[in-house]
């Protein structure tokens, strides 16, 4: 009997932790160094790879991602041999994803060559917006010529090339997103990332805004409005949402967070990386040492993992919704009611179906586009003991 994961897949993250600068909306794990030894580096991703392969023999990889920070930063040397050691472990699905992230500031022609020549085939670059006074704004280190100089540079060596744009940004009207937002689709192969922007504690923002400091903030009706209009224009242009901040052309979804969405396993590599790896038939979560010369001590001295919890079935469940329902395709109800050992709540499916915000069908619970708006309250409904 097949387990699990199998139902969504098995990826491989590899996380990069370096920055040129960090961005004052940004609670990733990401630090600004002034030296970085990469040959130590690739020996410990390398050192974690082989640790990982002894525990998944024979599983078939559907994708592999670099993020962080920036791993257009990373030597090619260092991607190459990354993927090298991934290739000799693992069988690969025919058309296995390989995904950088790449920032605009960071875009050279020859290292994007190299990129492409060690195996990676596809690009995420972080664009944010399209006009200066806003990348500014937001922290960002180039400019909009230097964004679609660097887009053009992407789009020359990878058939597949994303882009990231945050909106609900300070003093943006409905207007000026909607313009840009068709000059982006103009310039767009195949999928883009849209993200509201987001107050995150810790950050720069978040003590600004702590402060009253950040002003021009959309008001929530304004943000719902640019969220519908969102959801028209990439639809008009033929870039469904096929996730809450996703949206691509029939087939050029991410299939490497397909598998987290679809709830498959995935290997998490480098610092803070966190993983979902089912071992003899029980799922676990795994989360790596934060701080970067912890993780790579802690690699030197046998591996990088911080803690490995064995997840419950209602764990799991609960996992799987809140991941499964950011699709537009939903969750078979069924698979949750296999993790969590009883059926989703009759009553208040019943009660989300009748105010418009979920559609089930005997094989599928999916959230409706008005749902999708308020989905965290929809999910805390659903998971209410």
């Amino acid at each position: 009997m097949p387990e699990d994961w199998q139902k969504g897949g098995f990826a491989i993250y590899v996380h990069w932790p370096f920055c040129q600068a960090k961005c004052p909306y940004c609670d990733f794990n990401s630090h600004v160094a002034r030296e970085i030894d990469q040959s130590r580096w690739l020996r410990a991703y390398l050192a974690e790879i082989d640790r990982y392969a002894a525990l998944t023999p024979g599983r078939v990889l559907t994708s592999v991602f670099f993020g962080g920070g920036t791993p257009s930063l990373m030597n090619p040397e260092v991607v190459h041999g990354v993927l090298d050691r991934i290739r000799q472990h693992w069988p690969r699905a025919n058309d296995l994803e390989v995904t950088l992230e790449a920032n605009p500031g960071s875009v050279e022609a020859g290292r994007f060559k190299a990129y492409a020549e060690a195996g990676v085939n596809r690009v995420s670059m972080g664009i944010q917006a399209l006009n200066d006074r806003d990348l500014q704004r937001l922290g960002r280190i180039h400019s909009t010529a230097e964004a679609l100089a660097a887009f053009d540079v992407a789009r020359q060596q990878f058939e597949r090339v994303s882009f990231d744009l945050i909106y609900a940004r300070q003093d943006q009207t409905l207007e000026s997103w909607k313009s840009e937002l068709k000059q982006a689709l103009g310039m767009a192969i195949d999928h883009l990332s849209l993200y509201q922007l987001t107050i995150e504690e810790g950050t720069a923002f978040g003590d600004r805004y702590a402060r009253g400091k950040l002003k021009g903030l959309p008001q929530d009706d304004l943000s719902a409005d640019m969220y519908q209009v969102t959801q028209d224009i990439c639809e008009d242009a033929g870039f469904l949402s096929y996730e809450v901040s996703n949206h691509a052309r029939s087939g050029a979804e991410s299939r490497h967070n397909r598998v987290y969405w679809r709830y498959g396993d995935y290997i998490g590599i480098g610092p803070g990386a966190h993983g979902r790896l089912t071992l003899n038939g029980q799922r676990h979560a795994t989360e790596a040492w934060s701080n970067p010369g912890k993780w790579l001590d802690a690699v030197d001295h046998g591996f990088g993992e911080k803690e490995r919890t064995a997840l419950t079935g209602e764990d799991q469940a609960s996992e799987f919704l809140m991941m499964g329902l950011r699709l537009s395709e939903g969750i078979d109800p069924s698979r949750y009611a296999a993790l969590a050992g009883r059926d989703l709540p009759a009553a208040r499916l019943t009660h989300l179906q009748e105010i418009g915000m979920v559609e089930t069908t005997a094989t599928a619970l999916k959230v409706t586009r008005q749902g999708r708006m308020v989905l965290n309250a929809i999910l805390s409904d659903l998971l209410a003991d």
